[in-house]
């Protein structure tokens, strides 16, 4: 597993983009979009030291940001998609939304699991 990103609810991307803007210099930037898959809009960034940071706003945040939660997950990539999610629930992990393409990475899939220490996105590596 290879650290990829950390996932960030927002309430507004735009806003939350401006106020990125004046902490750090953003050296790449997706455009925001719409994963009905997820039921989200996404934007990804990457920030001057190399930091990628996803920002999340829609539906699967909702909760999270009543309770003024915004970092809530980390996301590794993985080569194989299904034998981690086989070895880390086998290690306790509780799968929570399995694998579904994500327009954000070009189709790749993602899933999430609950493990010890919080919410972890798999990004297939291919």
């Amino acid at each position: 597993m290879k650290f990829h990103h950390v996932g960030v609810a927002c309430k507004d991307i735009q806003a939350e983009l401006q106020s990125i803007r004046q902490l750090h210099k953003i050296i790449e930037e997706t455009p925001i979009v719409f994963d009905a898959n997820q039921q989200a809009e996404l934007c990804m960034i990457t920030v001057e030291d190399g930091l990628n940071i996803e920002l999340v706003s829609g539906k699967p945040v909702e909760n999270l940001l009543k309770k003024r939660i915004s970092y809530y997950h980390i996301c590794y990539e993985v080569d194989d998609i299904d034998k981690t999610i086989e070895d880390l629930t086998e290690k306790g992990g509780m799968l929570i939304s399995p694998p579904k393409e994500a327009i954000l990475f070009n189709n790749r899939k993602v899933a999430f699991l609950m493990l010890s220490y919080g919410i972890v996105e798999l990004l297939n590596s291919n």
